[in-house]
């Protein structure tokens, strides 16, 4: 299995931090949108995306900081280190509170949209970006 950085593709800010973190944190794992994604297959619930973004790979599964953590211990030399800082206790501590903060308003923050702001288990897998949807 590869691994994996699910975020909430139909988040403007949310796809904004996905494609920064390709372009400047390039790692050993696909990040991917939740909604183009068969979450079944990767044993993870439209309310665990819902909640935070997630990392999925052979031996563990986080969420939220500790799946950012995750992502950057396997992207290159600087980016691991700042992934091990991450995902220390005290960090994690305050990186919790953190990321809800920006979870709430995040269509508040540059790249939000309104759109970001709608919960996303109102909309329904197979309506994301890019997605038909049958008529």
């Amino acid at each position: 299995m590869t691994a994996v950085l699910l975020y909430d593709g139909d988040c403007a800010f949310c796809s904004s931090c996905a494609r920064w973190l390709q372009r400047w944190a390039p790692a050993r794992a696909e990040v991917l949108a939740w909604q183009l994604t068969d979450l079944e297959a990767l044993h993870v619930t439209v309310a665990d995306v819902d909640t935070a973004v997630q990392w999925i790979d052979d031996s563990a599964r986080a969420a939220g900081p500790e799946a950012i953590a995750a992502y950057l211990r396997t992207a290159g030399a600087p980016w691991r280190v700042a992934g091990r800082v991450l995902a220390c206790a005290p960090v994690r501590g305050v990186a919790w509170p953190v990321y809800r903060w920006i979870a709430a308003h995040r269509d508040k923050l540059p790249g939000g949209t309104p759109q970001c702001a709608l919960p996303s288990t109102a909309r329904e897998p197979g309506h994301g970006p890019g997605e038909k949807t049958a008529s």
